[in-house]
């Protein structure tokens, strides 16, 4: 179950990191008839296999379509995260939803679209296997309710990311430009973030239980015996609940909530139904175990710990990409190998977000676990009620009990290491010791990739880096093609950013003998003369005449915005008003910076007059 966890999030990633073409490919009933031929493509292939699994239960082997049955399962799920990331970067569909004005405006929405896309294949996958994971598994659940029962427990994980992207886009579209300001900066983004995260992690399972369709436990015997246990521990709560999974049927227990205000203890019905009171008991422990260790604030930590990796090789990946092809020119030139690169920015997240998971969450996950099984030992004399219960778990899933997960280690060796603590308490002593050290190195592995980070991004030291390779990029292309004008444009900007303004100089003209009717080379080059704090490349005259040959040809909102400036520094404030005025109306986005544009020339004109 929580694999499905993991194929949300790279969902996720895919679509987060994915960037459109500015303009369609193909026309939109095309990419229409794309879309529904790949998700029938994707179902039928879904179907077939299945029944051929399925035709070996008839044939009477049994084991082998256990063994295979997770295994087909897990494949055809990845196969959905790849017909997704299909329907993402060749289809292109995020480009004709881009035209809708409502999409524009919040963004979240096209997400959330996306994300029902990739639930549907998903539940294509859930939906072809429900035949024979009821003849494994007899469980009397329904296929709709199978399915449900998966969407419905994967979806919290997205719960944060998206109360986080709607705030956003709120913000966003607030007429206020401090706000903006704060989130654009890397101290605000990450202000923002861990505020948020917080929030969620405390109120998100009163969400969750909800959105799970948890009730209060009925009064009678197991609700007192867990209210004793919890009494026992000293642990508070706001409810127990009856958590209805997979329509009650799986054995299985659950604890969530930081605080004790929004702190839920869950039992599915099959765990009521199949185990006896001491068996019960020590399933509670084990739940107070996580509690009691505080693993839920740590499995909080470690999330944190992902994105502060995510945040400090972003940009190391982009520029190992634009490295490479600077140096082998792997991907083409600018233009050419472009869609590459989000590709490949991708799937680089991608792996690092399965890396991290796989080899360090899973490793306290499984490690958690146990920890959480031998604090049994606290509140009971044996962990041997809490063994029988494994192998009713194991009876129950029809799985082999030698099978290990990612965040489990399997039903055998949290047995045998169980009875091993039964021998020798020292066992105890020394898991504990183990993640004491685990968490140690874990958080001063963390505390230097984060201030490595930091540095990148806030120290100036990422932004050295990204110039000069890009600069490295751009001449080697100019190289290779030194007659094109927007190779030159793009260096001479390189050059303007790092203040290189003699340099830029030369290249914009460079770039406007190659292409005179270039508006955004006019453009830029007018706003340099027209802005430059140096005296020596502060030309108000030929700022306004570059800026009205830019005009001329393109009346887009920045090159008049620049056109404005140039009239207003050449003390032409009626004509700087009334461009700022077209500049300001053009605008999508950005307004506020152009109202304020607008407001300084009309106090000149006012002034002036």
């Amino acid at each position: 179950m929580f694999g499905n966890f993991i194929y949300f999030i790279i969902a996720l990633l895919i679509y987060t990191t994915y960037q459109p073409p500015a303009q369609p490919e193909v026309p939109f009933f095309h990419a229409l008839l794309m879309l529904l031929t790949t998700t029938a493509a994707f179902a039928a292939l879904a179907r077939l296999l299945f029944n051929r699994l399925e035709k070996s239960f008839d044939e009477g082997d049994i084991a082998r379509v256990e063994d295979h049955f997770n295994s087909l399962l897990t494949r055809m799920s990845i196969l959905a995260i790849g017909a997704f990331a299909f329907v993402i970067y060749i289809i292109n569909l995020g480009v004709y939803l881009q035209n809708i004005r409502l999409f524009r405006a919040f963004p979240t929405l096209e997400a959330v679209f996306f994300l029902i896309l990739f639930i549907c294949y998903l539940s294509i996958v859930w939906a072809s296997a429900y035949d024979l994971y009821e003849r494994l598994n007899r469980s009397g659940t329904s296929r709709r309710e199978y399915v449900r029962s998966n969407i419905t427990f994967s979806i919290p994980v997205l719960l944060p990311w998206f109360f986080l992207s709607v705030m956003l886009d709120i913000i966003t579209a607030l007429p206020f430009q401090a706000p903006k300001d704060f989130l654009m900066s890397t101290e605000g983004q990450i202000a923002y973030f861990l505020v948020f995260l917080f929030i969620i992690a405390i109120i998100g399972p009163w969400l969750i239980q909800r959105f799970w369709g948890c009730r209060s436990l009925e009064s009678g015997y197991a609700r007192f015996r867990i209210e004793h246990m919890c009494t026992k521990a000293g642990i508070k709560y706001r409810d127990i609940l009856l958590w209805p999974l997979f329509g009650g049927k799986m054995i299985t227990a659950g604890v969530m909530g930081l605080v004790s205000r929004f702190r839920y203890i869950m039992v599915t019905p099959g765990l009521l139904r199949h185990l006896n009171p001491i068996e019960l008991d020590a399933v509670i422990a084990h739940e107070i175990g996580h509690v009691k260790q505080k693993h839920l604030l740590f499995y909080l930590f470690f999330f944190v710990g992902y994105l502060v990796i995510a945040f400090s090789t972003l940009d190391l990946i982009i520029w190992s990409i634009i490295y490479l092809n600077a140096s082998f020119g792997w991907f083409g030139a600018p233009g050419e190998g472009g869609a590459m690169v989000p590709i490949l920015f991708s799937v680089a997240m991608i792996v690092i977000f399965l890396l991290y998971f796989r080899f360090v969450f899973g490793y306290f996950m499984r490690n958690f676990e146990r920890q959480a099984d031998i604090f049994v030992y606290q509140l009971m004399d044996s962990a041997h009620p809490l063994i029988t219960t494994f192998k009713k778990i194991s009876a129950g899933s029809g799985q082999s009990p030698d099978q290990p997960n990612w965040h489990h280690f399997s039903i055998t060796e949290r047995i045998d290491y169980l009875r091993k603590c039964e021998t020798s308490r020292r066992w105890i002593n020394h898991h504990n010791r183990k993640i004491r050290i685990s968490i140690a190195v874990y958080a001063a592995v963390m505390l230097l990739i984060g201030a490595g980070g930091y540095q990148l991004h806030a120290g100036g030291t990422g932004e050295m880096i990204s110039t000069n390779l890009f600069e490295r990029l751009v001449l080697q292309q100019i190289g290779k093609d030194p007659e094109n004008a927007e190779l030159h444009l793009m260096l001479a900007d390189i050059y303007q950013g790092t203040g290189e303004y003699g340099k830029s100089i030369r290249t914009y003209e460079k770039a406007i003998s190659l292409a005179p009717d270039n508006a955004r080379a006019l453009n830029n080059l007018a706003w340099l003369h027209a802005t430059a704090e140096e005296d020596r490349y502060f030309r108000p005259q030929k700022a306004l005449e570059l800026a009205r040959q830019a005009a001329d040809i393109s009346r887009r909102s920045y090159i008049l915005d620049t056109l404005a400036e140039s009239y207003y520094i050449n003390g032409k404030y009626d004509q700087a008003v009334e461009a700022g005025k077209e500049a300001l109306a053009l605008a999508t986005e950005d307004r506020d910076y152009y109202r304020r544009q607008l407001e300084k020339f009309e106090r000149a004109a006012q002034s002036g007059n």
